[in-house]
């Protein structure tokens, strides 16, 4: 009965994060691609600083969720604690900009404060991942990484690639030096944990049958859409051709919604094995190691 209500719970967290998120789609598309005879340019401004939501809901049901696995005691309860905290993180760096538009009234500087939340989130996710991958069964070690490093270097040397394509025009002043840090940190740390979350999926799919297979593709998408819309962002604040309510701020609400799907997911597949086995009859280790 117990295991029945906190499904029946999961369920309900995905309907409402479904409906958040067809709902700011909508509303998106709407500005973008309707002449509604409205003020688009406030609207849009109203959009950027409302899609967090999706961030703070996702943030708030993983942190829940953690006091099931022990929080910060085990393996997953921290994995779901960093996770969480990045899409908290994201919320602030969000609430941030915001700030400047509405109160302040200017354009968003770039570095700004926001940036801590922006990049704060990156290393929040890196320890998330590292410690998800922990919870497979993966030990971080030279002679484990040996068999597995291509999975490790080919993401990561593509979306590296990525970046120097597309900015090997950048002009380095170093009378900017946090800017230089932030523009090679948030793509370097990003690379980071994509390829920790693509061993993870291989190393989960091996080792537990597959049963986590959904939640860490879902946390893929939106890690791998999270880099996009960083880059996107980089690269047009370095244009100069940046947009409030435009396609970047639509990816960040598609990367925070796979994150947030991901965290409800990650905790509902533990709900089956409370006693730590898989159906297979493999043991789930969730303790620390």
């Amino acid at each position: 009965m117990e295991k029945n209500i906190k499904h029946s719970k999961e369920q309900s967290l995905i309907i409402i994060l479904a409906l958040l998120f067809l709902g700011l789609t909508i509303w998106w598309a709407c500005l973008n691609f309707l002449n509604l005879g409205i003020a688009i340019d406030s609207n849009k401004q109203i959009f950027a600083a409302s899609y967090q939501i999706l961030a703070l809901f996702g943030g708030i049901t993983g942190l829940i969720m953690t006091r099931r696995w022990g929080g910060h005691r085990s393996l997953l309860g921290r994995a779901l604690i960093f996770l969480s905290l990045g899409l908290l993180l994201q919320s602030f760096g969000q609430s941030s900009y915001s700030f400047y538009i509405f109160f302040k009234q200017i354009e968003i500087p770039y570095p700004s404060i926001g940036d801590i939340g922006f990049f704060g989130s990156v290393i929040a996710y890196i320890f998330g991942v590292i410690n998800l991958a922990r919870v497979s069964g993966f030990k971080f070690s030279w002679e484990s990484l040996q068999n597995k490093l291509q999975i490790v270097i080919i993401p990561a040397a593509l979306l590296m690639m990525s970046y120097f394509m597309f900015l090997r025009g950048y002009e380095f002043d170093f009378s900017e030096k946090l800017k230089i840090f932030l523009d090679f940190g948030y793509p370097l740390g990003q690379a980071l944990y994509v390829s920790i979350a693509v061993l993870t999926l291989v190393v989960s799919r091996n080792m537990l049958g597959g049963i986590m297979k959904k939640p860490i593709i879902f946390l893929i998408i939106a890690l791998i859409v999270q880099y996009l819309a960083d880059f996107m962002f980089l690269y047009q604040a370095n244009a100069g051709t940046w947009s409030v309510g435009g396609i970047n701020d639509y990816l960040y609400a598609v990367s925070y919604f796979f994150m947030a799907l991901s965290l409800i997911y990650i905790g509902h597949t533990f709900n089956t094995f409370q006693e730590g086995r898989s159906p297979e009859g493999g043991i789930i280790d969730t303790n620390t190691a």
